[in-house]
């Protein structure tokens, strides 16, 4: 059985009232719990002596006997004496879901695919724009196709076949 210090929730709606409490750790937030430790109460001013009281020498003997105190209640530990608390560090916490993932990496691929698509247009100009200026002008191409009509021997007519004697 893990034993967890842990916060109860209590109070009315918007005014919450906390329990420090121990309590089984698959037991509900709010449900069976095996002593009350103290309490907490956010809506006190911060500097106030009521806002967190807790009986430190119970919380240090449930400690050694293997309760794990949560990440608020170890903060709150800490301020008064008792343990060290090291900031929690959940670099997965930031991290989007599985599905704003894929919507991520197809938004990408469709990215890549519109550049590759915006190159090739680029390249097929290019290309179009090199064989335009390689290839003769249309004006050039009649007049040798006009020179090379005049020099070109007429044929000779088919010469009439002789009559038969």
């Amino acid at each position: 059985m893990s034993l967890k210090i842990r916060l109860a929730r209590g109070g009315s709606k918007k005014r919450p009232v906390y329990r420090v409490v121990v309590a089984d750790a698959r037991s509900p937030r709010d449900g069976r719990f095996i002593e009350k430790l103290g309490s907490y109460s956010p809506l006190l001013p911060s500097d106030s002596g009521q806002r967190f009281v807790i009986d430190l020498e119970k919380a240090a003997e449930w400690i050694k006997k293997g309760a794990q105190p949560t990440d608020r209640v170890a903060r709150f530990l800490a301020a008064n004496g008792l343990g060290t608390w090291a900031h929690g560090n959940n670099p997965n916490k930031g991290k989007p879901g599985q599905k704003a993932q894929e919507r991520e990496a197809e938004k990408n691929q469709a990215a890549l695919d519109a550049a590759e698509a915006a190159e090739q247009a680029k390249a097929d100009a290019a290309e179009a724009a090199a064989a335009a200026a390689a290839a003769p002008e249309p004006e050039v191409v009649e007049e040798v196709a006009e020179v090379a009509a005049e020099e070109a021997p007429a044929e000779e007519a088919p010469a009439e076949e002789a009559a038969p004697e």
